[in-house]
This record gives structure tokens, sequence and C-alpha cells, in this order.
């Protein structure tokens, strides 16, 4: 067939599901199904039933999908009081807690009609509905937007059809029970909704209000990694540095994951470095040895210029710490709020980062050979009253049926390569700042043909005086093999968005802040965003150098400029 006719023949078939529904309505009709379309496809599985009762309220009920669903997943039934004007909706959950919240129809809308449509905008959006006003009955399955007397046939909004009409029929026994009586807690909207999205996202709490500051007492644990008890805060680095063993949820791949921080002043007035890290039980040393006993007991690299650099990168049997999100806390948020009045400017309470790391979630929490991680939180500081803070990883479904085990899981692997974020900074670990006489070489090795190769990179800039690296921009180059393959220049100009979280921050005679400078990769107040670099095209069962090279800028009067950079391999097969 020329493909000329094959659109033709779709194109009939798209107009042919998303036309207006002509459908009869035969007299004593008390069942009316619709179909909800996206994109122009309908899904047989997307209907929408909505049930009238001889008193003339109806039911709207959304069939309960088939198979196994994920926790937390709830069936909705709305009812419709023409009456009395109102509208109750349930939210039924397999654990048989009810909860249901009464509204009344929108009163607010303005509505102008184009023939047998009602339009309307809401929130920059245009709803049409097409209302057979002339059918002896009221059933119109979206009553948020007005009950609207007669029978909908159908929804469009911004131009695309939504929902339409399917069938209408006279049933002599419906499938709903009106009088049936469930245990139930009445809420508001806006809190039903809270909740059920709240019972869809999978919580595990990490830090709960834990202060990060200079002064505690060093943890220690005999028997290394293993020996290390479950959901118990350790510090160490002076109390710099805290450390938590968990089991984190063993999640469907159909989940995203991310992680959110809540950090204020407890005292710090300045912009610090933040870390959040995991240390894996899969390799003979880890970076737990280093932060347990002391970071001389790491691997060490000796630079050009003499120094030592302590458990930065992967070395034989040693795995440096695989970094989830890198994030700077801003001049003094909470502590210092009330100092700073009269300024014209409404302090935030605290500082909230939230940054995606479904890809390294999936990695270590997928393989069999990773029971359990070391999650650890650092901000580099010297202050008694330091930072408070507080960490969740929250997962969100992305579908409501359980994935069977072939699509749940999938072969993969995690290769820490480097870290030169100095964690261990008030322990005596040095500063990234080998990058002036040298560059960092690592190799690695990725089996044939995999689906998918990359190095998640993060890297910033430090040194804070005014050509110090923090200022300047400075390209990252990546070489493989000695031969330049990606570059990339940390660089943020958006630093002055967020004055409102730096009430003492430095403020300068031509009104600026020095908060509000562009900063390399980074700013007061904001996490840092990796970047992905491809590289299966090195996926050949060999073995490979990866360098990353920068142009430090050299040492100025006691003051140097350093560079923390982690980067981490993520394979899947």
């Amino acid at each position: 067939m020329p493909m000329k006719n094959k659109v033709l023949i779709l194109l009939a078939l798209i107009a042919t599901l998303t036309a207006p529904a002509q459908v009869k309505i035969p007299k004593g009709a008390n069942v009316f199904t619709y179909h909800q379309i996206e994109y122009g496809e309908r899904n047989d599985t997307s209907i929408i039933t909505v049930e009238r009762n001889p008193d003339g309220s109806i039911v709207i009920l959304t069939p309960k999908p088939e198979g196994k669903l994920i926790p937390g997943y709830c069936q909705t039934v709305t009812s419709v009081d023409y009456a009395a004007d109102s509208i109750t909706v349930t939210a039924y959950y397999a654990d048989s807690a009810y909860y249901y919240r009464t509204a009344f129809s929108r009163s607010d809308i303005e509505w102008r009609r184009d023939g047998k449509k009602r339009i309307c905008s809401i929130n920059s959006n245009t709803l049409e509905f097409e209302m057979d006003e002339n059918a002896p009955v009221n059933v119109n399955p979206l009553p948020y937007y007005g009950l609207n007397k007669g029978v909908l046939r159908s929804f469009t909004r911004n131009g695309q059809k939504r929902l339409v009409l399917a069938k209408a029929e006279k049933v002599k026994h419906t499938s709903w029970e009106t009088s049936r009586v469930w245990p139930s807690r009445r809420v508001s909207p806006r809190e039903l909704d809270r909740i059920m999205k709240e019972r869809l996202v999978v919580t595990t709490r990490i830090f709960d209000h834990e202060q990060i500051c200079w002064g505690k007492q060093n943890a220690h644990v005999d028997g290394g990694l293993g020996a290390v008890p479950f959901d118990t805060v350790l510090h160490y680095a002076g109390g710099t540095l805290i450390l938590k063993k968990v089991k984190l949820p063993h999640l469907q791949t159909n989940y995203q994951h991310f992680v959110e921080l809540h950090q204020r002043s407890n005292g710090d007035a300045y912009d610090r470095t933040g870390s959040v890290f995991v240390i894996l039980p899969t390799s003979e040393k880890s970076f737990f040895d280093g932060i347990n006993n002391h970071p001389d007991s790491l691997p060490v690299f000796t630079g050009r210029d003499g120094q030592r650099y302590q458990g930065m990168m992967k070395s034989g049997n040693y795995e440096p710490p695989i970094e989830l999100v890198r994030f700077f806390t801003p001049f003094g948020v909470g502590h210092f709020n009330d100092r700073m009045r009269g300024y014209g400017i409404d302090w935030r309470d605290e500082t909230f980062y939230r940054q995606e790391i479904t890809d390294i979630y999936n990695h270590i929490t997928n393989d069999y050979r990773i029971p359990y991680v070391i999650i650890g939180a650092w901000i580099g500081n010297y202050d008694g009253g330091g930072h408070l803070l507080t960490m969740d990883i929250k997962s969100y479904p992305k579908g409501i049926h359980v994935l069977n085990a072939e699509e749940s899981e999938f072969p993969s692997e995690i290769i820490p390569l480097f870290n030169t974020c100095n964690v261990l900074e008030m322990a005596g670990q040095n500063y990234g700042k080998l990058f002036g006489t040298d560059s960092l070489t690592v190799t690695f090795r990725l089996e044939d043909q995999p689906a998918s190769a990359k190095l998640r990179y993060i890297s910033t800039g430090h040194g804070g005086w005014g050509e110090g690296d923090e200022f300047v921009p400075k390209t990252n180059t990546i070489l493989i093999d000695g031969k330049p393959a990606f570059t990339h220049t940390p660089w943020r100009q958006d630093c002055g968005c967020y004055r409102d979280l730096n009430p003492v921050s430095g403020n300068f005679w031509n009104g600026l802040s020095s908060s509000d400078f562009s900063r390399s990769g980074w700013c007061p107040g904001t996490a840092t965003q990796p970047v992905y670099f491809d590289l299966s095209p090195w996926a050949d069962g060999k073995e490979h150098t990866l360098t990353v090279a920068i142009p430090q800028g050299k040492p100025v009067e006691g003051m140097f400029s350093h560079w923390a950079v982690s980067g981490v391999l993520l394979v899947e097969y």
C-alpha cells in the first residue's frame, strides 16, 4: 500500500477516536461510559463510568486496574448531589483506610458560549465542554469545573480532545452500592490531595535535625565497615562529618529517587562546602577506613608539589566515596535573620536542596552484592554551633503497576573513580589542589557492548579571593588514553537569585553582596548539578586511562586554589 494511503488511513482512525461522540441516550439511561484520550490515542483501560441514582445524584467511578499495584495506590469514587450542589470524594485503600472530602462546585468560573460548547479559561488553559442540554438527565464526570446541567458529550483542553462519551445505557442493577457505609475521616480537599500523594511516596529518613559542627568527640567502630551499627548516627572529623548505615528500600526501576536536604545555620555565618556521599561494602578497602582511623590510612598520591593527597582516587582494591549531592551553605540563613532586619528582604528560614539521584540509586539497590550502604554528610566548618541538617531520600512511582522481575531489575555496575572533595578536611585530609602541578589519572575497563556507559561528573572551583579559582572560569578537560575527549567549564552566573538565603553575606559600597558574585559551578545556597559524559566508545574490554586536567591558579600570599571533582562510572548491560 502506498505510504500516502497509509497516512490517510491513520489520520482517519485518529479523527474517529477524537471526534465528538454522537451516542444516543436511551430513556431511563443510568450508566454512562467515557473514554479518556491522551495525545490522540485512547487507552481501553482509561475509562470513567458514571452511574445515575434514582434521586438524580450521580456516582463517578474509575475502575481499579488489573494486576498487582504499587503500595499506596487508591481507588477514588466521586458522588455528586445536584440538588444540594455538593461533591463528595472518597479514596479507597486496600488496607481499609478511607478518606473523603466534600466540596462545592466552582462558582467563580466565567463561561462563554460557542454553539453547544461552554468555554472557560483556568490557569492559562482553555477548556471546552460540549453539553447536551436537552437531555432529560444531568451527567458530568468533571464536576469541579461546574455541574453544568445536561449530559457531557466531550471535553477538550487546549484544542486536544481529552474525554468523550462512548456509551449510554439502561442497566437494571448498577455495580455501585450507594448505601454502603465505610469507616472514614473527614478532611479538606487539599488535605486529601496531600494524603493521596504522600501515600504513594516512599520516604527514607536518613538524618533528622542533626548538628554538624566542630568540637564533638569522634566515634570509633572496632571491626570495620561490617561492624557499624544500623540506623545510628556517628560523628567524625570533630563533628563535621556524620554517618549512618542503612538498608535502602529495594524498589522497582519505575521509581524516581530524590535527595531532599533542609539546612540552616546553628551559629556558623559563612558559606561552606557540603557533600552527601555513599560508601559501598563491595571493596576490600573503603573510605570508611580513613574515617574510622585517619586519612593517612588510605592510599596516598604524592604530587609534584611534594604534598600527600589521601584517598582521592580508585587504586587497587580501594574505592573512593560516591558523591550523591554537592551543596553549599549560604551565609548564616536562619540563625542570623533577626540580626539583619531592615534591608527590605524577607530572609528565608532555611535552605532546601532537592536533587534527583535515580541513576545512582538504581545501581546501588539492584545489585545483590550491596546489602547496605553507609551514607555520609559533611559541612566543612570550625564553628561550635555549626549547622543543622535533615535529609530524606524520597522515591516517587512513575506507574501504578508492580513490574515483573525482568522489568524491575537490570544488570548494572557502578565504579567509583575519584573524589577530591575533602570531606575529612577537619581530620587532616588534604584539599584537591593537586591540579596546580599534576593531573588526576585513573584506569577503567568496560565490558564490550553495554547498553550505556557514562561518567557522572561534579566539579566546583575554590579559592576565595579576587583571582582565586572560585571567581575565575576554568575549563576542565577529560582525556581518555591521553587524548582530549570532553571539556566542561563549571560556572554559575545566577547567584544573585539567592540573596534572600544570605543574611550575613558581605555587602559592598556599590549595592552588591558577595553572595551575588558568579562562581565556578556553585552559589551560596545551591546544589551543583552533575554533568554526564558518554564512555561507550571505550567499552571494548580493554583497560583505558581517564585523566582530569584543570589549569589551577597559583598560590598568592598563603592563599591557594583547589578543585573538588568527583566521578563515578554508571554502566548498564
